[in-house]
């Protein structure tokens, strides 16, 4: 039978047999909004109130749902603990940034880096590891700025950059060197 062209209207969504699938057990429907909702404050980060959300799910769902919800209850669960992450110092912070940055996490330990830069602007070690993790993901020009920066507040800096394997990427730069070693020019 040759086509006309025109698109035939469709009843609705169909399963991969050709049938049409509705909800129409109440409590189904029920517990798509509620689904729907906890995705909507997870995506807001509303963590808490997605979990507890998740978690009814995952208790009282038909199995396909209830799946899906215990995936989503644990990375509310890794967000929420993010968010509530304390410190008792930035000293503390400073440890554990570079922990994710030993680890590979860059972008976790930029964002450490950075939250501690916001409240103590003048934090030589923050600068001077944001200058690390920006060394060892390529970012030569603001590496050189932050560590500038961070040899300008505390000189002793430069002495500990010089013997820094982490620098390793930076040490052909003939700028990284006027920087480390001023009294040579």
């Amino acid at each position: 039978m040759a086509s006309t062209g025109t698109p035939k209207a469709r009843g609705g969504p169909k399963t991969i047999q050709g049938k049409v699938r509705t909800m129409t057990d109440p409590a189904q429907q029920k517990s798509m909004q509620e689904y729907e909702s906890a995705l909507k404050a997870m995506q807001e980060g509303k963590y808490e109130k997605a979990r507890e959300a998740f978690r009814k799910l995952s208790e009282q769902s038909s199995p396909e749902v209830a799946e899906r919800a215990r995936v989503y209850l644990e990375a509310c669960g890794r967000q929420a603990a993010k968010q509530e992450r304390k410190f008792t110092g930035p000293e503390e912070q400073y440890d554990y940034a570079i922990s994710l940055l030993n680890t590979g996490l860059y972008e976790e330990a930029r964002e450490q880096l950075e939250e501690i830069l916001a409240k103590a602007p003048q934090a030589d070690y923050a600068l001077y590891g944001l200058s690390i993790l920006e060394s060892m993901t390529g970012q030569t020009e603001q590496c050189l700025e932050h560590l500038s920066a961070a040899i300008s507040i505390n000189p002793q800096n430069r002495i500990h950059a010089r013997v820094d394997s982490d620098f390793q990427d930076m040490a052909d730069d003939p700028r990284f060197t006027e920087l480390l070693y001023p009294e040579v020019q």
